[in-house]
């Protein structure tokens, strides 16, 4: 009997061991995937691949896009000598059956001197600086918004100013840059950094301003009033508030924005959010300021319910698209490479107050010459819920070797290397 019972005990547990083999190889992760395996148990990155992003495959991503870069005609740079810049693309608007852009422009009798960044200066501002009333410091400064329009995109004919800098003391009265468009209730309204001081005389130190018509075409007239200001001392945005983007949500005006905070020989740029229900403020900020901790240019665009942003240069998180369900608490949403530099798309929805944004699939950004020119051009992509372009939506994107062998050592580092190696000599 009590062999029987031993041998019955054994052949027990050999089926239990059997049927814990057989639930491993069950539960190992799966060769095709379905609806189902989001529900499994799940690694840290694995999660990430079903629940952060529109899809754990690639292609299927709706808010994943390489982009295109095209050369935009029309615009002429004076040879590229420095002395005509046009950089900082608003978002496109369709109106009177064409598109319209609004832009930074500088156009002077010399090329820029210098500012802050280039001059050595610190928090300081020099004593004898280089520039004046008809010298720029940098390639924004002594600028006002100009405009263009065009039949397909490409092909661009100058309007002209569409705002000049206004008078002194009025903010902007140094430099009107770097402008975003709005459309509501049947007026148009631009946005810009509102200078009062050169830029690089510190830093890009100034608070937004707007100008306001009835007409894309203007005339423009500027508010005496600043629309978004600097924070108080001590606050992120202390000393600037950049690149002002506005859209339309639940009937207010929410402005995108960048400010850039530090500590000692480090900069921190994050972007900011800010609310009114009148287009020419006040405008209060979001308590869970910055939403978005990287970044440098601003542009952002409703997507399906929510709102998705660039997160381009600086920062952690760079390189991605971001997007916000609830126009506030931004997740990544795709990371990519190659994005446009100071890129604003053309956003048929951006002023409707949709609950349904269709994203983008074009826009303009700029590229530069050198630090002295900056020049328009016309990127295409795809993060459109209407759009499937399967070239869009490629990887390992090709690069030719000489981009990268352009990026060589510094003499400095080289420098650094052969110590090493001579230190590694001399150890042996």
């Amino acid at each position: 009997m009590k062999f029987n019972s031993l041998l019955k005990v054994l052949v027990l547990l050999l089926c239990i061991f059997e049927g814990i083999g057989k639930t491993y190889a069950q539960n190992a992760f799966p060769y095709s995937i379905t609806n189902d395996v989001k529900n499994r148990e799940l690694s840290a990155a694995m999660k990430r691949s079903f629940y952060q992003y529109q899809s754990p495959f690639l292609p299927e991503n709706e808010l994943y896009s390489q982009f295109r870069y095209t050369r935009i005609s029309g615009l002429g740079y004076n040879n590229n000598d420095g002395t005509v810049t046009r950089r900082d693309p608003s978002k496109i608007i369709f109106e009177n059956g064409k598109y319209y852009v609004y832009y930074t422009k500088r156009q002077t009798s010399v090329k820029p001197v210098g500012g802050v960044w280039t001059s050595g200066y610190q928090n300081t501002p020099p004593v004898n600086p280089k520039w004046n009333d008809t010298i720029p410091s940098v390639d924004w400064d002594l600028a006002e918004i100009w405009y263009a329009t065009s039949i397909d995109g490409f092909n661009w004919v100058e309007q002209g100013v569409a705002v000049k800098r206004p008078a002194k003391p009025t903010p902007g009265w140094r430099s009107v840059a770097t402008p975003d468009i709005l459309k509501f209730k049947g007026k148009y309204y631009l946005y810009y950094q509102a200078f009062v001081e050169a830029p690089g005389t510190r830093g890009d130190y100034c608070p937004v301003g707007v100008a306001y018509s009835d007409s894309p075409d203007g005339p423009w007239l500027h508010s005496t009033k600043v629309a978004l200001d600097t924070g108080a001392k001590g606050e992120w945005d202390q000393y600037a508030v950049q690149d002002p983007t506005p859209l339309v949500h639940n009937g207010l005006i929410y402005i995108y924005y960048k400010g850039a905070f530090n500590r000692p020989n480090t900069v921190f740029v994050a972007l900011g959010l800010a609310t009114s229900d009148n287009p020419l403020g006040p405008f209060q900020k979001h308590p869970l300021n910055p939403v978005i901790n990287s970044g440098h240019e601003v542009c952002f665009f409703p997507f399906k319910e929510g709102v998705a942003g660039f997160a381009i240069t600086d920062g952690n998180e760079h390189f991605t698209i971001q997007y916000a369900k609830d126009w506030v608490n931004f997740e990544i949403a795709a990371i990519t490479e190659m994005m446009p530099l100071g890129g604003n798309g053309f956003v048929p929805d951006a002023f409707t107050d949709t609950k349904d944004g269709r994203g983008i699939t074009w826009g303009l950004c700029f590229f530069r010459y050198s630090d002295d020119c900056s020049y328009l051009a016309r990127f295409d992509c795809d993060l459109s819920q209407d759009v499937h372009d399967k070239e869009m939506k490629g990887n390992h994107y090709p690069i030719d070797a000489e981009v990268y062998f352009k990026k060589s050592l510094s003499e400095a580092q080289k420098e650094r290397i052969q110590k090493q190696n001579e230190s590694l000599q001399n150890e042996h």
